[in-house]
């Protein structure tokens, strides 16, 4: 210390008054603060408070007069000052009345755990203008200089850990999933429809009934599938429609699905054959026009599977289980059965449902097992072992997709919605059979032996399907003279 001090103990700290109060003094007029020590020594100070603590003094009126130190000091001594209270915690937990050791001349001279933050100075003017010390009273000084200490975030404010809720955690797991189904939903609707093969199909014909109604075709377009009789022959000319079915859905009531033997007599612009001959000679909406004629409803979707359709779609399953009380040693269809029930692969399958030549019945006996093989597949492909195995079920779309053409309205929901009818249809609770006729066996010149139909009966029979008021069970011509 310069000579200036001398008379004071060099270990005696210069006088410490924590400011009580956030206020400053008022200068009287014409007073000054002026320099008490000459050039040579270290220069004075007054901490920040001092500065800080004008303007609330002009607001509240009162006076106070800074400290100095005791007499014994020689006037060189530095001022004492009131340090601010600080905001933040101090680092050091020791005694508050460590002893303030100024630096080097040529630097600013700052007590020891003096805070230096501007936002503590915006805080404490701001504090001031309102006339007062702050407002939390844990950010004051004690009487003898010992910061309290706060816990928490600068504020005072203990910061909480937010907990998670389970039922948040369960909600957010369940959104992801919906999300994903969505997204599987999407792609494999975008995947089916691209590719449905379309046709046209469809007539003009207006809907009154309020149904849905699908013609299911199973035709005999020679695809080249090999091991099925006649598939395969190039020799034969044109095609024929032998499986015809019509599936109905109503708004209330039973599904039904109805066989129309494939030899029922038509006329088709005032020239008469065989029913499953219609469409290689006419087209396609020709077909449809004969079967709204017989059965008075609009004919909403069209879906036609070819020889190597059936056979991909039981392979694709692992084959199906069917049942038919003869043995069959077929040559033209190709069927080899022993009485009984049996494991079908795609080709037995579809031997079983084309074969008619060996059966009793004859066509009759035929749609009887055609409409077997459909609910056999229909139970398989709906049911847990298919629908829960990704790769069985990506294999039967994709056979079933390859071999069927639809009409020009068919979307993947309307290939969804006739499953679901087929389904309901073959089960317990459906209806299923065929139409009726007057003459099972009914000659005409150019065309030979063919089915004359019941018209009456058979436009009343639907207009009960399309209703949904008939009664679940087996109905037709040849179900009820067996009955």
């Amino acid at each position: 210390m310069a000579d200036g001090n001398e008379g004071m103990d060099s270990a005696t700290p210069p006088s410490f008054i924590p400011s009580g109060s956030r206020k400053r003094s008022t200068r009287t007029t014409g007073e000054a603060r002026r320099p008490q020590s000459d050039p040579s020594e270290p220069p004075s100070f007054s901490p920040a408070a001092a500065k800080r603590s004008q303007r609330a003094q002009g607001l509240s009126g009162e006076t106070s007069h800074a400290t100095f130190p005791a007499s014994s000091a020689s006037s060189s001594q530095p001022q004492s000052f009131a340090p601010v209270a600080p905001r933040s915690v101090r680092r050091s937990t020791g005694s508050s009345g460590n002893v303030a050791r100024p630096a080097a001349p040529a630097t600013e001279l700052r007590p020891q755990g003096m805070p230096t933050h501007h936002r503590d100075v915006g805080h404490e003017r701001h504090a001031a203008r309102r006339g007062g010390a702050a407002t939390n009273p844990g950010m004051n000084a004690t009487a003898n200089g010992t910061m309290p200490t706060t816990h928490g975030n600068a504020g005072g404010t203990r910061v909480r850990r937010r907990r998670h809720h389970p039922a948040h955690i369960m909600f957010g797991v369940l959104a992801t999933l919906v999300v994903l189904l969505v997204l599987a939903v999407f792609g494999m609707w975008n995947w089916v429809d691209g590719n449905l093969d379309r046709t046209t199909w469809l007539t003009s014909k207006q809907d009154t009934s309020g149904a849905t109604s699908w013609l299911l075709i199973g035709s005999d377009k020679r695809d080249g599938t090999a091991g099925v009789n006649g598939s395969d022959d190039s020799t034969i000319e044109g095609f024929r429609t032998d499986t015809i079915l019509v599936l109905t859905k109503p708004k209330s009531g039973p599904s039904s699905l109805i066989s129309i033997p494939r030899d029922s007599l038509v006329e088709v612009d005032g020239q008469y054959m065989k029913i499953n001959s219609v469409d290689q000679a006419y087209g396609n909406k020709a077909l449809v026009g004969e079967i709204e004629q017989i059965t008075g409803q609009k004919i909403d979707h069209v879906a036609e599977i070819q020889f190597g359709g059936l056979k991909n779609v039981v392979d694709a399953i692992g084959g199906v289980k069917l049942c038919y009380d003869q043995d069959v040693s077929d040559a033209y269809s190709g069927l080899e059965w022993k009485s009984g029930c049996h494991q079908a692969d795609g080709t037995t399958a579809l031997a079983f449902s084309r074969m008619r030549y060996a059966d009793p019945q004859g066509d009759f006996g035929r749609a009887a097992r055609q409409r077997q093989v459909i609910a056999a597949v229909m139970k398989k492909a709906m049911g847990a072992s298919t629908l829960a195995n990704p790769a069985k079920l990506a294999k039967l779309a994709s056979a079933a997709l390859g071999s069927i053409t639809v009409d020009e309205n068919t979307n993947p929901y309307t290939l969804a919605a006739m499953a679901l009818a087929f389904r309901s249809a073959t089960g317990s609770n459906g209806v299923n059979g065929s139409v009726y006729w007057s003459d099972p066996d009914y000659y005409v010149d150019g065309v030979g032996s063919s089915v004359l139909l019941d018209d009456s009966a058979n436009t009343e029979l639907f207009s009960q399907l399309a209703a949904g008021t008939h009664k679940s069970g087996t109905v037709g011509t040849l179900a009820e003279s067996a009955g």
